[in-house]
Order: structure tokens, then sequence, then C-alpha cells
């Protein structure tokens, strides 16, 4: 609830501090007196537009201070702070606060720390709930009615929510393979002539490379057949050098005997020959080795073409065609099986369809037997607030599947008929400012019980009623207040003396500067204000009796 608002250089106010307890609050004061300024500023600090207009003249900047405690949080709030990540200590006020600059810059702060007013307006429903002549918001706001009626019915939304969302999951998984399967079927001729066409070239890991040495060894032979063959001839003809070197050992192993000299020459053409033959075994190992055969060099340079093209045409390497085929393979199975997992997932999202339909149709049974119950609440409070004539319905109307959701099937909208015979219609399009006032103070009794916001404000909901309906009005105000907090701006006494704190706001001047100021009234203030209500600028002893009553039957 607000236990504290704190007003610096707002219009007429240069500094105001109040404080506020559980219970009905009433602020009261002339017209003109500035009560306006006091929702001004309280809507200022709970994320309204900054108007420049409400820096008070002569100052350069104004700000509004609203301090909030609870017993346990409200989840939109916890759930909004937690996300925001500001950080509220167990047992610790929750403090918002505006800065307004005259030339027409603000900024905010939750706590001391500086966030955006966007998380001001998303938390302020939690905390504040106005409601006044020309109300907009709450009550009258259609997108907030199928929630009040929720909580009215105590129905099991969540339950609807949860299966929502299995429903959701299980066909957005479903349109997802389904994308799938039908790319894949595309696909799939194409991909089977690959399948076919690699699987006939059957490629192997490391096979390029083994043939591209190959032919390159072989191209070399081609290369040096002609000077190989030259070389055959000086180491195999007649009259090849190593012929001679053989010929030459022969003759000098005849004569070598005769003379020292001639033996160490046999010796060293020995070796000569002996080296020769090593060369000459090299050389034809080497002629071996380089020997190619045109045909298979042709059957390489083919094979190497086929598995070049293939790379280039699936776009890996060479070596990476047999895992691409692989790969095509495994596509093509989960083509294949694609239609068993689609089948699937159509039966589990037409399972989780028939169990959102069915908690969505309980949850509509929900909801207009609750519509029922909650038309004859409103009903009973409708005649003792002048609107007898007034009815109120609940309409509770199924939409059409595409807008199903998380919340239901069902829309839901508060409308009134006015006058006996005329049609039934929203809220705020045929009902008067005072009316409506009223139909709002209605709905909020029958629906004392469902929660709302921390504290509730209703802003001159009496204006143009008197007697018997004030007095309805200020009981039906006391009784929402017993459960947490109520503030009313009012005109009435029968409602002013409902209240278990009372405000009033004065309007003074000092030379050319005006001035609102608010005082928390004792007792014997308090019977004065009252009196001054009812008798007007002269306050009789008459209307201080009066006022007596009005508190004594309070």
């Amino acid at each position: 609830m607000l236990t504290r608002l704190s007003i610096r250089n707002i219009v007429l106010i240069e500094a105001l501090d109040l404080e506020f307890a559980r219970g009905l609050g009433v602020l009261t004061g002339e017209t003109g007196a500035g009560k306006s300024i006091l929702l001004d500023a309280l809507g200022l600090v709970l994320g309204n537009r900054a108007d420049s207009g409400l820096v008070r003249s002569g100052a350069d900047r104004a700000s509004v201070t609203a301090s909030f405690e609870f017993a346990r949080w409200p989840i939109p709030l916890d759930r909004a702070l937690t996300e925001a990540e500001i950080e509220v200590e167990p047992g610790e006020p929750l403090i918002l606060k505006r800065q307004l600059r005259a030339d027409g810059g603000s900024k905010a702060f939750i706590n001391d720390q500086p966030v955006g007013v966007a998380l001001l307006r998303e938390i302020a429903p939690a905390l504040v709930e106005i409601h006044g002549q020309h109300d907009d918001r709450g009550l009258v706001n259609a997108r907030g009615h199928r929630d009040l009626l929720d909580r009215f019915a105590a129905g099991d939304g969540e339950a609807v929510t949860a299966a929502w969302r299995t429903w959701r999951d299980a066909r957005d998984q479903l349109e997802a393979l389904r994308v799938q399967v039908d790319q894949a079927a595309q696909d799939r001729d194409l991909l089977t002539a690959y399948v076919e066409e690699l699987t006939a070239l059957a490629p192997e890991a490391g096979e390029e490379e083994e043939l591209a040495l190959v032919r390159a060894t072989m191209q070399k032979g081609e290369k040096l057949a002609e000077d190989m063959a030259d070389l055959a001839h000086l180491f195999h003809g007649s009259d090849s050098a190593l012929a001679s070197l053989r010929t030459a050992a022969r003759r000098l192993d005849r004569i070598a005997a005769e003379h020292p000299l001639l033996e160490e020459a046999l010796a060293a053409l020995d070796r000569a020959v002996i080296e020769a033959d090593d060369a000459e075994d090299k050389v034809r190992a080497a002629s071996d080795a380089l020997l190619f055969d045109p045909a298979e060099l042709d059957r390489i340079e083919t094979r190497l073409f086929e598995l070049r093209a293939a790379a280039r045409k699936h776009g890996c390497a060479p070596d990476a065609l047999s895992a691409k085929l692989d790969e095509m393979r495994a596509t093509l199975d989960a083509i294949e099986g694609g239609s068993e997992e689609l089948t699937r997932l159509q039966k589990a999202a037409a399972a989780a369809g028939v169990v959102y339909r069915q908690r969505a149709e309980a949850l509509h049974a929900q909801r207009v037997d609750a519509a029922v119950r909650l038309d004859k609440a409103v009903a009973a409070e409708l005649a003792p607030l002048k609107l007898d004539a007034a009815r109120f319905r609940t309409a509770v109307t199924i939409l059409p599947d595409e807008r199903w959701g998380a919340h239901g099937m069902d829309a839901v909208e508060f409308l009134i008929s006015t006058n006996p015979g005329a049609p039934f219609a929203p809220l705020a399009k045929i009902a008067s400012g005072g009316e409506l006032s009223r139909f709002i103070l209605a709905l909020k009794v029958a629906l004392a019980e469902e929660g709302g916001a921390a504290t509730v404000i209703f802003d001159e909901i009496d204006r143009g009623v008197g007697g018997a309906v004030a007095s309805a009005i200020g009981e039906r105000l006391a009784r929402l207040a017993s459960a947490g907090q109520l503030l009313a701006v009012t005109h009435s006494p029968q409602v002013a003396a409902r209240g278990d704190r009372h405000y009033m706001i004065a309007k003074s001047s000092e030379g050319t500067v005006t001035r609102t100021s608010v005082t928390l009234l004792d007792e014997g203030q308090r019977k004065e204000e009252i009196a001054r209500m009812l008798s007007g600028a002269e306050v009789t002893d008459e209307a201080r009796a009066q006022a007596d009553r009005l508190l004594e039957r309070a």
C-alpha cells in the first residue's frame, strides 16, 4: 500500500509530505484547492507523461517520491522487478521517484536505482488503481475484464495456459518438420541421382593423392624413356664402354704378372668393372621403375578427372567425396524417416489440441457460471447507488479458432444498459461521468475479494449525488477499504464521514504567490470540515450537529 507521498515544486505545491495508512482515507477541500494536483503528482511517479507545465513557476525542477510497503509482494510486481534486475530487500519499502526539469526532461528511480519510465508504467497497475470521471483504464478497459472474471470464478486458467503452450509447441515442431520434409521431398530425386552417381564412382579417401603420385611417376618415365634407351645401349652394346673395360681387363690379366705396375693397373680396372656393373644394375632398376603402360596412364588420368569433376560439382575436396556420399545417404534415410516422425508429431499435436480444447471448454463453463453470479452481485449494488433502472451484463463470447490462446477461447466484456429497453454497450460508451464512477464502485464491491492494485483511488465518485446515494457510496467505499487501502477525493460529507483518516486540501495566497497545502485533520478539525461541507462558507451550529450525527453513524 501507499505509505508516503513527497512532492516538491509541483504546480502550486512547494513542499508536501503526506503519510497514509490502511483503510479509507478521504481528501476534501473547496473547488479549485488543488485536489487534482495530488493525483497529477501521483500519476507522474507512476509513469504518466512528463509535462513541464507541472513544474512550479520559478523552480528549475520538481520531484515526486512515493513509498509502498507490502506484507506480500504482488506477483506481477515481483516478476517485473526481477526481470529488470531491481533488488529490494525483504521488508524494505518500494520507493518510486520521478524528477522533472522545467525544460521537460525527466528521470525515474526505483529504490535509488535509475530505471526507464516504461518500468514505472509497467508496475503501476499493481500499485495504484485510479477511477475518476473520465476513467479509460482499469475496470473500463475491456482488456482486463477476462482476468477479473477469472479471478472471480477461481477458474483453472493456469491449466489452460499450460495446455495451450503444449499445443503451441507441438504445432511449431510439426510445422518445422513439415517444412523440412517438403524441402527434402523436392530434393529427393536430385539426391537419389547424386547418390547413384557417387556410388558408381566409388570414391575412396586418399585415392586422389595416390593416383596423382603414380601418374606423376609415369609421366617422368615417359619423359626419360629416350635417355634410358641410350643408357641401356651404352651398357649392353658390343661397343659399349663396359664391354671395352671387360676386354681390357681380360687382356691385362694375361700379362699382369710380368710387372707390378701391370698388376696394379689390373686391380684398378677390376674395380672399374665392378663399379660399372653396379651402375648398370641401378640404371636397369630405375628403368624398370619408370616403365609405364600408356593404357594404364590413360586410365589413371580418366579416374583423376572423374574424381576432381565430382568434387567440383559437390563443392568439396576429392578426398571428401566418400563422406559426402555417406551424408547424402543419411539425408535420404532421414527423408524416409521424416514421414514417420511427421505422422508422430501430427498425432501429438492433435492430442494436445484435444486436451487444450477440453480445458478451455471447462474454463468457458466456469466463466459463464461466474458471469451469472457476478451479474447478480453487481445488480444488488445498483439500486442503492441510484442506478436501479440500469442493468449490468458480463458478456462471455467464444472467439474464432484462430484467436484462441493461453487465455482460452473466450472474450469477456462488461456491458451496461442504463435505461429499460436500451441495448447493452461497453461501460465507457453510454455511462455519464457520475454513472460510470458508480458502476465502477458497484463492480469493485462485487469483485472485492478478487484482488487488484495495492491502493485504490476514487476521484469525486460522488459528484452530482447526495443524501441516501452518497451514504450508500460512503458505506461501500468503507467496505472496500476494510480489506486494504482506499483513498477517495470527495465533495460529499456522507462519504467524508466514513473515512478512517481525513485530509483537507487548501489553497492560500501570500502576495503574488499561491500555494496548496494538505493537512491531516484531528477529530475536532474533521468535524468542522464536514460541517463546512454541509453548510457552505458559513459554518453553523446546526451544521456542526449534523456533522456529529454523520460521524457517529459512520
